[in-house]
């Protein structure tokens, strides 16, 4: 969002502007918890059932605001876009009518990586509305307590009159005057007479003197018996009186850094002041001279900043582009890419134009029309299998920039075969070895554990937790002996039942033909 345009000593423009993420931008935790508050989002406002396209392009519709401020060269401004605070009275899938047109509800904290509900809610809707009862008629009575109601501070049709009231008020300007007198802090703030009398003329003044007549029952004797008791008289104080010169340039300094954002205020400069407070005195602050001096200056360098700036029509080549626009079509890609790829959004073969989207290594790319949505929106128009996937880390890794074998392993075009000889270069080898409790916990804790039960059941989840309180608890009742037979690996005896060989038969011996004949006597 641009805030300002300012021009640079050596002639450039520069445009200071407040960063907006979008979803790709923040981690796979954050973006859990922003698919929690808009399904609480749905759920409140009773939004129309989308199909899952709708929800999956809607994400790329949702921005995230911070307070990071940057300044960019204005030739970096590609277009325009609507921003809007979202309410209850949006409907979600009209933002997907709209070109050009995001939304944001919650505000992220690039440092400390936060991500939290915007302070300026908009609070429209039925449950904001005041109930109305039913209207009476002419004949019924109003049975309510008027005096439970509201609260009288002043009666027009008094027995005084108006020249009295306003010596009353006068009185009440001395006295306060007077007193500010004999205030020795009053007198340190306000040195001179014509200073004491103005601040005793303010408004406080005047609304103590009026209540006062008000609980007196309009008699001026009592009323002036009230402004100057027995100890001293009444000095009433405002909040501009209250505060010192030192706290009010810290308001300023803070009004000109923080806007009417009373909260971040009070809690960064002026911690200990009250809300009520900074409030009270930024609307007397705004009767002062000082006031009006600053948006005089305001208004000057309004006026001495820019306006517009002219941006020339971006003609520098598309790095990306991968194919002349003439290209024959149904040719997917230029020289170097391998044939048969199809766009990674819609999957369509043919278009007149062709970008290349992911590390170089991948050769993925995407058609004319998926490439503009791409570019405007961060993401692709149709949901994948490769929507959510992560590699080794916290953060969600994005698609473009997932391995040639990742991407096509998670691909529904590629068959079962293709996708194990794909992802069988990045398998590898491990071993699973079980440590000395978790061997101790099969045997002892089997009616908690029901090893064969679960293994009927791979997906269901166990509770670790209890197998191991559980274990902790039996261990304390086990000899040594015990342990070492539950840790070690049970041997199964191995019974194999050898058949008896066979009696060897004689062998005959055969003569030679060019021997003697032999003779075998008994």
């Amino acid at each position: 969002r641009i805030e300002e345009l300012n021009k640079t000593a050596n002639g450039n423009v520069e445009a200071k502007v407040v960063c907006l993420f979008r979803r790709r931008d923040i981690s796979a935790n954050l973006n859990t918890l922003a698919d929690s508050n808009a399904r609480d989002f749905e759920e409140e406002s009773k939004q129309p059932s989308m199909l899952e396209q709708q929800k999956h392009q809607l994400k790329h519709r949702e921005l995230f605001l911070s307070r990071q401020f940057e300044s960019l060269p204005a030739t970096h401004i590609r277009g325009k876009c609507n921003v809007t605070l979202l309410n209850e009275t949006d409907v979600l899938t009209g933002y997907l009518e709209r070109e050009d047109c995001f939304f944001y509800s919650l505000v992220f904290d690039p440092v400390q990586k936060t991500l939290l509900a915007d302070q300026g809610e908009i609070r429209v809707g039925s449950k904001y509305q005041a109930e109305i009862p039913d209207k009476l008629d002419e004949v019924d009575s109003d049975s309510r307590v008027q005096e439970k109601l509201e609260t009288k501070v002043w009666d027009p049709n008094n027995q005084l009159k108006d020249p009295q009231i306003d010596q009353f008020l006068v009185v009440a300007r001395a006295v306060g005057t007077f007193a500010r007198a004999l205030d020795c802090s009053s007198s340190i703030r306000q040195p001179s007479l014509h200073m004491s009398a103005a601040a005793a003329s303010r408004d406080i003044t005047l609304f103590h003197a009026m209540d006062t007549l008000q609980k007196n029952g309009y008699d001026l004797a009592k009323a002036m018996s009230t402004l100057v008791p027995q100890g001293g008289p009444v000095l009433c104080r405002d909040e501009m009186e209250e505060w010192s010169a030192s706290e009010a340039m810290l308001f300023e300094e803070a009004l000109e850094k923080y806007g009417k954002d009373f909260n971040d205020i009070r809690q960064d400069f002026l911690p200990w002041k009250s809300l009520a407070s900074v409030v009270q005195f930024y609307y007397m602050w705004k009767t002062t001279d000082r006031y009006i001096q600053q948006k005089r200056l305001k208004a000057a360098e309004a006026d001495s900043k820019l306006k517009q700036v002219y941006i020339p029509t971006y003609t520098k080549p598309n790095p990306n582009q991968i194919s002349a626009p003439g290209s024959k079509p149904g040719m997917n890609g230029a020289t170097g890419y391998q044939k048969g790829l199809s766009c990674e959004s819609c999957h369509t073969a043919q278009s007149q134009q062709w970008y290349a989207w992911g590390p170089p290594n991948m050769q993925c790319r995407l058609c004319a029309s998926c490439w503009i949505y791409w570019k405007k929106y961060g993401g692709l128009k149709t949901p994948t299998q490769l929507e959510g996937a992560t590699r080794t880390g916290s953060d969600a890794a994005p698609r473009g920039h997932m391995t040639r074998q990742e991407v096509q392993g998670m691909s529904p075009f590629t068959s079962s075969a293709g996708r194990a000889k794909l992802l069988a270069k990045n398998r590898q080898t491990f071993i699973l070895q079980t440590t000395k409790l978790t061997r101790i916990a099969r045997r002892v804790c089997q009616d908690i554990l029901q090893s064969h039960r679960a293994a009927r059941r791979p997906y269901a989840s166990i509770n670790a937790n209890a197998v191991k309180a559980e274990c902790e608890a039996l261990r304390k009742h086990l000899t040594q002996a015990e342990m070492r037979r539950a840790a070690r690996k049970p041997h199964l005896p191995v019974r194999i039942k050898l058949p008896v060989p066979p009696r060897p038969l004689p062998v005959p011996i055969i003569p030679s033909s060019t021997s003697e004949p032999i003779v075998l006597e008994d």
